[in-house]
């Protein structure tokens, strides 16, 4: 017997079952606060903002339950080109991770075949370079419009860069007629703010 092995699975198990019950308690207590000061950030900025009570389908776009993951609340936005922001939470045994999701409504894609498209930054060197050039990959369509758009190019390698560490991750979601905008968490500024709705913007326009 590879007594390694055994311990290895034993002490992988302790921490699921101490540390996943202790990360649902932690997303219980964060979960209302995380919502509360988005929505207050988004009308400080200046937009129409909130919250979504009996927007049920919404707190469904893009939810895997068998990931952990769970909506705790959407916000509602007037004036933008996406129309709800849903505050994702993601429970393991690491702990809870927290995501945003915009959601733009778009029910021409329906019975066309769209992929899964994200934002890739190119670093000079290695892990640990500047970012030197981003570029949009997966969907050929949409990627091709939002590559051509040297707008948001420029706005993303002047800020969102950097804000927006965690990526960008471009959902279609046909079932609910949306396509989902996935960012982590955060506070936006005006001008990480301004490139989420560039791109709702060419997802709208060309019926993705």
């Amino acid at each position: 017997m590879d007594w390694a092995n055994v311990i290895s699975g034993v002490i992988a198990a302790l921490a699921v079952t101490i540390g996943l019950p202790l990360a649902l308690r932690k997303r219980k207590k964060e979960s209302s606060q995380k919502k509360e000061q988005l929505l207050h950030h988004f009308q400080e900025i200046g937009l129409e903002a909130s919250l979504a009570e009996s927007a049920v389908a919404e707190q469904r776009v893009g939810v895997r339950r068998s990931s952990g993951e769970r909506s705790e609340g959407v916000i509602k936005i007037k004036g933008r080109n996406f129309d709800y922001v849903n505050v994702i939470s993601v429970a393991s045994q690491y702990g809870v991770r927290y995501f945003l999701d915009y959601l733009v409504r778009s029910p021409s894609f329906l019975g066309k075949k769209r992929k899964k498209t994200k934002l890739v930054r190119k670093k000079s060197s290695g892990v640990w370079g500047r970012v030197v050039d981003i570029e949009w990959r997966g969907d050929d369509y949409l990627c091709r419009e939002l590559n051509w758009d040297y707008q948001l190019k420029d706005k993303l390698m002047a800020a969102g860069v950097d804000e927006l560490k965690g990526g960008i991750t471009i959902s279609p979601e046909p079932k609910y007629e949306y396509v989902r905008i996935r960012i982590s968490y955060l506070l936006p500024s005006s001008d990480s703010l301004e490139v989420i709705d560039i791109v709702a913007s060419h997802i709208k326009k060309s019926g993705w």
